[in-house]
C-alpha cells in the first residue's frame, strides 16, 4: 500500500511531494459540518493539581486539628465538632485567600487587555478571546473550598460512627493514610514525578504533621493549663 497525497489537483506518491518543488500549492480539505477544538490541557492539568493539593490541605489539616484534640479529650462529639469547625473554617479561608490572589491577577490582565485596545494593536476578536480566557475569581475561591472540604470530610467519616476511643484514632490514621498516598500519586502523575517517591513524601509528611500536633497538644494538656 502506498500512501500519497493531493497536490496541484494530481495525485502523486508521498515520497514527491516530500521533495522541494517551486510554486506548488497543496489544497487544504475539510470535512464539511466539522469544526477542530484546541483543548489547552496544560491549563486542565494546573487546575487539576491545585484541586488536588487543596484536598490534601483539607485533610492533613482537619485531621491533625482532630488529632491534636483527640489527645485530650477522647469523647467522640469533641473530636467532630472539632473537625468540622476545621471544615469551615480552612475552606473559608482558602476561598478567600484564593479569590483575592485570581482577583488580582484577573485585574493585572484586564488592564493589559484595555491598554492595547487603547493602542489599536490588536484587533476586536483578538480582544474578546482574550477576555474569556481570563480566570473567574468567583469559580476559583468555590473550587477551592469545595476540594478542601472533600479532603477534610475523610477524617470526619472514619471518626463519626466509632465510640471507642482507640479504635476511632486508629481508624482516622488508616483512612488519612490511605488518602494521602492516594493525593500524592495523583499529584506525582500530574507533575511528572516518581509515583513511589511523591507518595511516600506525602504520606511521611502527613504522619509527621498529625504525630506533632498529638505529641503537642498531649504535652501542653498534662501541664494542667
Amino acid at each position: 500500500m502506498e500512501i500519497v497525497t493531493k497536490v496541484d489537483g494530481q495525485i502523486l506518491p508521498l515520497h514527491e511531494t516530500m521533495q522541494p518543488k517551486p510554486n506548488i500549492h497543496i489544497e487544504e480539505q475539510t470535512v464539511p459540518g466539522f469544526e477542530v477544538e484546541v483543548i489547552d490541557y496544560s491549563k486542565r492539568a494546573q487546575w487539576l493539581r491545585a484541586a488536588v493539593l487543596g484536598a490534601n490541605d483539607g485533610l492533613l489539616s482537619t485531621a491533625s486539628l482532630m488529632m491534636g484534640v483527640g489527645a485530650v479529650r477522647k469523647d467522640i462529639r469533641t473530636m467532630i465538632l472539632t473537625g468540622i469547625a476545621g471544615l469551615v473554617a480552612g475552606a473559608s479561608s482558602m476561598a478567600i485567600g484564593e479569590f483575592v490572589s485570581v482577583y488580582s491577577q484577573y485585574d493585572i490582565e484586564m488592564s493589559q487587555i484595555k491598554r492595547a485596545d487603547r493602542t489599536g494593536k490588536v484587533g476586536k476578536d483578538e480582544l474578546e478571546a482574550k477576555k474569556k480566557d481570563l480566570p473567574s475569581p468567583a469559580k476559583a475561591a468555590a473550587a477551592s473550598a469545595l476540594a478542601f472540604a472533600v479532603g477534610a470530610l475523610v477524617p470526619l467519616l472514619a471518626a463519626g460512627f466509632i465510640k471507642d476511643y482507640a479504635v476511632r484514632l486508629g481508624v482516622v490514621i488508616g483512612a488519612v493514610s490511605v488518602a494521602l498516598v492516594g493525593f500524592g500519586g495523583l499529584s506525582g502523575a500530574l507533575g511528572k514525578a516518581p509515583l513511589v517517591k511523591s507518595s511516600l513524601r506525602v504520606l511521611v509528611g502527613g504522619w509527621l504533621a498529625m504525630a506533632v500536633t498529638f505529641g503537642l497538644t498531649k504535652l501542653i494538656g498534662s501541664t494542667g493549663i
